[in-house]
């Protein structure tokens, strides 16, 4: 099995101005989707992300505060999952539960480094 990352991209909640009840509403499908992975032998790691971050960049290693203006998503989280292929990392990807409100998923292989380093 390999390991996958998804990378949530899309509007906050708050940007999308759900009511406490619509947001709720929507954790409850995440909550679902998550149990259904779990189910299914396939979750091995997630978290939301908060907006604030802060970036390093350059020689100077000058370090600025984000959200930047220029990002065009918002990446709100992740979750690393075990699957045999891109093809079962699809279909695992497909109960992603804000995809109807303008969500997306990244889907990425983890590189596996092991006997490369094993620190």
């Amino acid at each position: 099995m390999k390991e996958f990352m998804f990378i949530f991209t899309g509007p906050t909640y708050d940007e999308l101005k759900l009511s406490p009840e619509e947001a709720q509403a929507q954790m409850m499908k995440w909550f679902s989707w998550m149990d259904d992975l779990k189910a299914k032998g396939l979750y091995v790691d997630g978290r939301p992300l908060l907006p604030e971050m802060k970036r390093i960049t350059g020689s100077k290693r000058l370090v600025t505060d984000g959200p930047f203006a220029e990002s065009k998503e918002v990446v709100g989280g992740y979750l690393i999952i075990r699957a045999k292929d891109y093809d079962q990392a699809i279909e695992a990807a497909q109960g992603f539960p804000d995809y109807d409100l303008k969500g997306g998923v990244e889907i990425r292989e983890v590189l596996d480094l092991t006997g490369l380093y094993d620190g």
